[in-house]
């Protein structure tokens, strides 16, 4: 329930979690700097279309397969293994 509550705060976006598509451990290059996990839900959009705010200024859907369309643009490391796990738990 919070997921989905704060991908509604910061998108507008009403969704359905599926299940957890995959995670990433992150360690510090440096003494003092933070440790953290970031955690990747595969979800269904249910409703609403996004809500653009200070932090977001453009937004585009794409489908898994049309990830090369984006051309020069590139993904965070292991992103795309991410929306591949999660295309899989979505299914068709």
């Amino acid at each position: 329930q919070a997921l989905a509550r704060e991908v509604d705060e910061e998108t507008g976006l009403e969704i359905e979690i599926i299940g957890l598509a995959g995670w990433r451990e992150v360690l510090p290059a440096t003494g003092g700097a933070g440790h953290y996990l970031i955690m990747s839900f595969a979800a269904r959009w249910v409703a609403r279309e996004p809500v653009l705010n200070d932090e977001l200024d453009d937004y585009r859907w794409i489908a898994p397969n049309e990830l090369a369309s984006l051309g020069d643009l590139r993904l965070t490391g292991g992103l795309e293994e991410v929306i591949e796990s999660a295309a899989r738990l979505i299914g068709p």
